[in-house]
This record gives structure tokens, C-alpha cells and sequence, in this order.
């Protein structure tokens, strides 16, 4: 089961099939689902993100630490905003994909990178060396936050989940928020 870990404005949380209503609003929005990877259906409703739910609760329990699947809390409110992993990327499953997923009215306020920095220092604490992102082409936000949070640009693969991906590493000597930010992937603009 995922660990449970707290920032200065957000818990990480287990899975909880409880959390279904919430998690809809999250999953089932399409400026979210458009940008999954691997890629998969949008859930249309309830029943389908229930099924979702139980399914990352249930591969939580098998996964070995530090990987895991997240709940997003917002402390000030206690509200659900989003989900968050850091699973073994396919094919070999020898690298960690950290990722996030936000409701778009959580978007904007930094928590992606609060919540990653969690994830990779938990990961780094485990004796992890390096975890990535995977950003579909086009979605300048979620690269512009990878980038934000000191992950550098490695390259653009096809390996993972069938699809052409920008790659992002990050290294626990790259947590330094003082250090300069990584330059961008050829042909990237910024927001």
C-alpha cells in the first residue's frame, strides 16, 4: 500500500473506493483524459470509475515500495483534487513513472509540484536514483511543471504504452529548487 505523505498544503493518500465521486470529476473530465498515458477511455460515469478505483486499490496492494498510486487531499479543505503514481513503466518495467492528474480548477497553484516533489523524495528515501515523466506532445503544462520541478529533458521514445512521449529524469541531486530550471525539448513552447 502507497505511503501516506504530507506537504505543506496537500496529503497523499491511499485509494479509497469512496473516493469515486471525486475521482469522476478528476478521470472523467476530458482536459484530463486527453492527456493519460498509457491512454484510456474517459470514464463516463460512476460505475466505470468505481471499477477504476478498485482496480488501483487493488494493484496498490501488489506493488512493491516506493511504487504506488496516490490520492490527492487538499488540506485547507479536505477536497479531493487529484490522483498520483509512481509506477514501473512498460515495457521492462525497470523505470518509475512519477505522474499527477489535477481537476482543472486545481490547476495553476503548484500543486503538480508539490506533490511530485513528494513522491520523488519519498522515492529518492528508498533508494531509488532516478524516476521520469512521460508528456504526451502538446501538453506544454504538464512539461512546463516537469521541467519546473528540475526534471531534465532525455529525449522522445515510442517504448512506452505504444505512444511517441517526451521523456523527463529527475535525480535526487536535481530537487534543488535553487538550481536553474532544464532547458526545454527541441520544438517545445512554453505557455
Amino acid at each position: 500500500m502507497s505511503q501516506r505523505l504530507v506537504t505543506e498544503r496537500l496529503v497523499l493518500r491511499p485509494w479509497h473506493v469512496d473516493d469515486t465521486p471525486a475521482a469522476l470529476e478528476v478521470y472523467g473530465n476530458p482536459e484530463v483524459a486527453r492527456w493519460l498515458s498509457p491512454a484510456m477511455g474517459r470514464p463516463q460515469d460512476p460505475v466505470a470509475m468505481r471499477l477504476l478505483v478498485q482496480q488501483w486499490v487493488a494493484e496498490d496492494a501488489r506493488l512493491d515500495p516506493p511504487a504506488g498510486r496516490w490520492a490527492i487531499d487538499r488540506t485547507a479543505d479536505g477536497a479531493l483534487i487529484g490522483g498520483a503514481h509512481l509506477l514501473p513503466l512498460p515495457p521492462g518495467n525497470e523505470d518509475l513513472e512519477i505522474g499527477w492528474q489535477l481537476k482543472p480548477d486545481a490547476w495553476g497553484h503548484g500543486y503538480a509540484n508539490e506533490a511530485t516533489y513528494a513522491i520523488a523524495e519519498w522515492a529518492f528515501s528508498q533508494d531509488i536514483d532516478e524516476v521520469f515523466a512521460v508528456v504526451r506532445p502538446g501538453n506544454t503544462r504538464a512539461a512546463a511543471t516537469v521541467r519546473r520541478n528540475g526534471m531534465i529533458w532525455v529525449g522522445e521514445t515510442d517504448k512506452y504504452f505504444g505512444l511517441t512521449l517526451q521523456v523527463f529524469r529527475l535525480r535526487s541531486a536535481d530537487l534543488d529548487r535553487a538550481a536553474p530550471h532544464a532547458h526545454p525539448p527541441p520544438r517545445f513552447e512554453a505557455d
